[in-house]
């Protein structure tokens, strides 16, 4: 079985590419192969000041301090340090496909993601709302569950990147039911917890405030929650969100299962920014990404932290 992990670095103006260069000046025990642009990297190295050994040895990744070993694919313009080019977008989602069929057909272990910028890849005409949501449809999964981890707190989401007036709407006893499940599955699988517990958040305040604060507590989160039980799974819920993320009852949890993007990753982001690392549940492959994004300002400046991109490769190469 492959130990090899895929890396793409994302936007190619952004930290991406900075941070993977910082990371690989220091030897390693587990294989990369750079899913990117070479002739990028090896300029982005020389703005930062780094000495970057570039090959494309495969079968043979170079684990050496200094050198990397990249599956080159071209960008379509010339790269500047923290300015979008929508003509690069088609060179992101070829990196991402690249890996992902890497991790499809076995040569890759799994695949560590740098931060992309949706809204330039949008701008590019082409219809993208994440790397959670591309590597699902790539991979052909019934459906995927976003995971972030920062250390033992891990918060699942059951919608994504949705605008929040979308969110009641979508969240339906389907959905919510096979959310809950794959985290359930992907805790035991995954992370090696054989009787996970999950605290399920409510969508409205107070839980709903037993329906006087709207329904979805009672006509859909409760039932899925009540059937979950049924079937002997630990699941408590719903419960309101401003005391679900107390310490006392967040140490009686391995996750939580937040209704929506910014009910869960504002206090996640709190507990642990810049070590924090996204996981995507249900893929037939290991993914994790870092928690944050492009930094178009930091680009070539050296300065970015690379804390997180580090944290998911070493939770990434556990996972694998």
């Amino acid at each position: 079985m492959s130990r090899v992990l895929a890396i793409t670095t994302g936007e190619p103006a952004g930290i991406g590419p900075d941070l993977l260069i910082a990371l690989c000046q220091a030897p390693r025990t587990t294989p990369w192969i750079a899913v990117a642009d070479a002739e990028l990297l090896q300029a982005r190295a020389r703005q930062l000041g780094f000495a970057l050994q570039i090959d494309d040895n495969l079968s043979e990744p170079s684990m050496v301090g200094g050198s990397l070993t990249v599956r080159h694919v071209p960008s379509a313009v010339e790269v500047v340090a923290g300015k979008l080019d929508p003509r690069n977008s088609g060179y992101v989602l070829e990196t991402l496909a690249a890996a992902a069929d890497g991790c499809l057909d076995g040569t890759f272990a799994g695949v560590v993601t740098g931060p992309v910028q949706k809204s330039i890849i949008n701008d590019a005409g082409i219809a993208f709302s994440g790397h959670t949501e591309f590597f699902c449809a790539h991979a052909g999964a019934p459906d995927v569950v976003m995971l972030l981890v920062a250390g033992s707190l891990r918060v699942a989401l059951a919608t994504t990147h949705l605008p929040l007036r979308e969110v009641a709407d979508a969240i339906t006893g389907p959905l919510l039911d096979r959310r809950l499940q794959l985290l359930l599955d992907g805790l035991r699988e995954r992370f090696h917890i054989e009787q996970p517990r999950v605290l399920v958040a409510g969508l409205n305040p107070h839980a709903g405030e037993g329906g006087h604060l709207g329904r979805e507590e009672r006509d859909v989160i409760e039932p899925v929650c009540a059937a979950r039980r049924k079937l002997g799974e630990r699941v408590a819920g719903p419960l309101p969100a401003d005391t679900l993320f107390t310490p006392g009852v967040l140490n009686e949890a391995d996750a939580v299962l937040a209704m929506y993007h910014d009910q869960g990753l504002p206090v996640l982001k709190h507990v642990g920014f810049g070590r924090a690392v996204n996981v995507t549940l249900g893929l037939p492959f290991v993914r994790t990404s870092v928690d944050h994004g492009t930094a178009l300002d930091l680009a070539g400046a050296g300065t970015a932290d690379a804390g997180s991109f580090s944290a998911a490769l070493v939770l990434a190469a556990e996972l694998a």
